[in-house]
Formats: C-alpha cells, structure tokens, sequence
C-alpha cells in the first residue's frame, strides 16, 4: 500500500507565503512524478503544478512565478513554495503521484492526499 501525507496548509493573509509538503511512503518501487492539484470552493479540481522524475515541470499559468514546486526523491517528498498568495488561492490542495507499486503490475498509478486546506481571507 502507498500513503501521501500533506502538511503545510493554513492561514494566511494576501501577500503571504506558504510551503506545503507531501511524503511518499509504503510500497514504492518508483515514482514517475509527483504533484499538487487544488479545489476550490464550487470549483472542479484544477492542476496547479506538476514535477516528474527527470525533473519536468508543469506549472498552471495562473501561478507563474509566485509558486515554485520542487522535489527531494530520495524522501519521496514534493514540496510546493506558493508566494504573493491571493483570495483566490484559497483551495483544499491535494497532493498527487504516479507510483510502480513493489511487487505490482509494474505500471504507474495515480495516488491521492487527504488534501490540506490554504486560506487567503479577502
């Protein structure tokens, strides 16, 4: 079985700053990729950024150049520096990864967090 774990959600006003981070852990013979989505409010779940294993990275435009995700594959952890945080940042952020299970079928599938809240009050 394979867990993800977020932390770093929270409170905090416009213009501030957060780090949330997600860890790997249980059955993994390799991670292809690991990411964040978020859902608003009302809203469907959108991706806000995504790394791969070679180090690719996708980011939503609408984040560009105020969140930074980044990676430390020897813990299994993905970890997203949002910056110059707005109202409309507020969302549960769910971490995502597309992990080969030890001892599986030996293809990728997506896991999910729990999410963890960010709130940016107007």
């Amino acid at each position: 079985q394979v867990q993800l774990v977020e932390s770093g959600g929270g409170l905090v006003q416009p213009g501030g700053s957060l780090r949330l981070s997600c860890s790997a852990s249980g059955s993994i013979f390799s991670i292809q990729g690991m990411g964040w989505y978020r859902q608003a409010p009302g809203k469907q779940r959108e991706l806000v950024a995504y790394i791969s294993s070679s180090g690719n990275i996708n980011i939503v435009d609408s984040v560009k150049g105020r969140f930074t995700i980044s990676s430390d594959n020897a813990k299994s952890t993905v970890y997203l520096q949002m910056n110059s945080l707005k109202p409309e940042d507020t969302a549960v952020y769910y971490c995502t990864a597309d992990i080969v299970e030890r001892g599986g079928h030996g293809y990728a599938m997506d896991f999910w967090g729990e999410g963890t809240l960010v709130t940016v009050p107007p």
